[in-house]
């Protein structure tokens, strides 16, 4: 066992072998995280993952169809431009409430665009805004996203674990990825992102003996789970989310809308 370490070392040794079997260019098949990789330009890139990531939750087919449709054929993708020159304006009303996806009306869609739009046109992209927040971690990363968007569609920073915001800093932390694209790495630390921490996860990481059988999907829960994650990745814990989703799979009780 690893100095340090109580968790046992047929253990870190299947985490580690599964991290690397899974962080592959395979995993994007059908993942939202593909999206980011199919538009050009790092503020389109940027605003295409954050788009996927926020509506990535429930039946994986159904929210890759919405995320596809606002990219592909609204936004024809150039995500960044179409929010930045107001070209959501047609598609999703001021004030309605026709459902466009699960409890997201068109009109809770619009407050979305319209709130990027502003932080877009007064910084140029989120991240610039992040990074003139002068945060390092990424749960302070966490915290200046979700306050900088007060609207139903990105969740409110506090006890929830917030796994779709975390999900995003994954993808633009981790560095040195065929999944990830780092484009956030200069200014937050990878070492400092939360797990994104789901029923999912949380049932994988009580099966290792990673987690107690209390856990939710909780804020304090992520940066448990975080913690214990960081013994076997010191220099970079979320390569675990790769790990867990593998063990799932192999023991067919994982998620498959990671």
């Amino acid at each position: 066992m690893d100095k340090g370490s109580d968790i046992p070392p047929d253990i870190r040794r299947e985490l580690r072998l599964l991290a690397k079997r899974y962080e592959t260019a395979t995993f994007l098949e059908g993942d939202p995280s593909s999206l980011m990789h199919k538009v050009d330009g790092a503020e389109t890139v940027e605003a295409t993952a954050f788009l996927a990531a926020m509506l990535s939750f429930g039946n994986r087919k159904q929210f890759m169809e919405k995320a596809e449709r606002i990219v592909f054929s609204f936004a024809s993708r150039d995500t960044a431009s179409w929010i930045k020159n107001g070209g959501f304006v047609r598609e999703f009303p001021s004030g309605s409430k026709d459902c466009f996806y699960r409890f997201y009306t068109l009109g809770d869609m619009r407050e979305f665009f319209e709130a990027y739009r502003a932080i877009i046109c007064s910084c140029g992209s989120l991240g610039a805004l992040v990074k003139g927040m002068k945060v390092h971690t990424g749960e302070e990363a966490m915290k200046v996203v979700c306050d900088a968007f007060p609207v139903k569609v990105v969740p409110k920073y506090g006890a929830s674990a917030n796994k779709r915001v975390a999900m995003f800093l994954r993808w633009m932390v981790r560095d040195s990825s065929p999944v990830d694209l780092g484009l956030w790495r200069d200014f937050i630390d990878k070492r400092t992102l939360l797990m994104p921490l789901d029923t999912h996860v949380i049932q994988q990481a009580k099966r290792l003996g990673l987690l107690s059988g209390g856990a939710t999907a909780s804020l304090s829960t992520a940066r448990r789970l975080t913690a214990k994650l960081a013994e076997v990745f010191p220099e970079d814990p979320l390569l675990a989310d790769f790990a867990l989703f593998g063990y799932g799979v192999n023991h067919k009780g994982g998620s498959q809308t990671r």
